[in-house]
């Protein structure tokens, strides 16, 4: 096994992509039959000079920005994405994405919030972390959530679903504005020095790339009351009413009401409920 295989990895994408794919000019006497070294640079923002130590392998430190635009440049699939990742950590020793020691995010739930999330029944809601992981929900929640993918994974995470998973644009209509929710919740409760959260966003930045790397240097906070459209594969167009409310341990309660009676009915259609259970909000 070659000492180089994240430079291996990197050349072997190159040439794999054409010209045409990321919308160059084939051109005459190419002595590869992807992309040269000056294309790729230019598509990912780096030097060529730079390109060139990463593929030789006399530097393997390339940092999550660096390996997120050049995923983006070679159109690189979310599984080739999670293999480039890998690399880089072998390169590098293991350590690129590993959290240094520090309180990690809190996954145990309180009797007291458990409490709180059995009276809201039959309604949708959710309890998260800091890091938009999904530590316990309702009934009505999981009949939102178990249809669309949200709950396929055995540590689901609203962020990782949003960015990583094909499927999240199909659910939220408006899926630019779920995105950058996404992101300012994560950056909210600790902040990127938070070397936790730095360390998730080191990871999605070479998974998601662009969508999610451009979004970090973005200000704002995450809305605490809304209305989100889901596009639901059994309840269909759904307009919902949210509440976010802030809890200690950096822990955050999601609340979802029906906007409209149209939304009232699917949701009840999709528990099995009598007509009428859950009433409309008027957001």
């Amino acid at each position: 096994m070659s000492d180089n295989e994240l430079g291996a990895f990197l050349r072997s994408r190159r040439e794999a992509i054409r010209p045409a794919d990321v919308g160059l000019p084939a051109g005459f006497r190419r002595r590869t039959p992807g992309l040269r070294r000056a294309e790729l640079a230019t598509l990912a923002g780096i030097s060529v000079e730079y390109l060139a130590r990463l593929e030789q392998g006399s530097d393997r430190r390339p940092s999550p920005q660096v390996l997120g635009a050049l995923a983006d440049a070679l159109q690189m699939s979310t599984g080739e994405r999670f293999h480039l990742r890998l690399l880089a950590k072998a390169a590098e020793g293991g350590s690129l994405f590993v959290c240094p020691s520090a309180q990690p995010p809190v996954v145990s739930i309180r009797p007291t919030v458990q409490a709180l999330l059995d009276k809201l029944e039959p309604a949708p809601a959710v309890l998260i972390n800091r890091m938009t992981q999904i530590l316990a929900y309702t009934t009505g929640f999981e009949h939102l959530a178990r249809p669309i993918g949200l709950l396929d994974v055995a540590e689901p995470s609203f962020v990782w679903f949003v960015f990583t998973d094909p499927r999240a644009r199909d659910v939220y209509p408006d899926w630019d504005a779920v995105a950058t929710q996404q992101v300012a919740t994560l950056k909210y409760a600790a902040g990127l020095a938070d070397p936790h959260v730095a360390a998730l966003a080191d990871e999605l930045t070479v998974t998601a790339g662009g969508p999610f790397a451009e979004r970090l240097t973005t200000p704002g906070v995450p809305d605490r009351a809304g209305i989100q459209r889901w596009t639901h594969p059994q309840a269909g167009e759904l307009r919902l009413a949210y509440e976010a409310l802030e809890l200690a341990d950096d822990q955050r309660l999601i609340a979802y009401l029906p906007a409209d009676e149209t939304s009232s009915a699917a949701l009840d259609r999709l528990a099995d409920r009598h007509p009428g259970t859950l009433r409309v909000v008027n957001g």
